[in-house]
């Protein structure tokens, strides 16, 4: 099982994150952001209000909406450290 240590806003609604593993993907959300609870997330500006918790070892809204840290290591993409965008921000929670 996988865990987030980072993440970072990338654009639109793809998050950068890092993994317990040290390995670091950029994982898209836009084709998982369905149903009640995911449906906020559609307003980037809240979209970006994400942070870590780390007492679920995820990435996590204001509204509780969050994804398993193993569904966002399996549909992400290895990213490198110069991927996240100029005003990209981490988020520490």
């Amino acid at each position: 099982m996988r865990w987030v240590t980072e993440a970072t806003y990338l654009g639109r609604y793809k998050l950068k994150i890092r993994f317990d593993n040290g390995e670091v993907k950029a994982v898209d959300l836009e084709p998982h952001l369905d149903g009640p609870i995911f449906e906020p997330l559609k307003d980037q500006g809240f979209f970006k209000s994400f942070y870590v918790n780390r007492d679920i070892d995820t990435v996590v809204w204001p509204n509780n909406a969050d994804f398993s840290p193993d569904f966002l290591y399996d549909i992400g993409e290895n990213a490198s450290e110069q991927d996240a965008s100029a005003d990209a921000r981490i988020s520490r929670g």
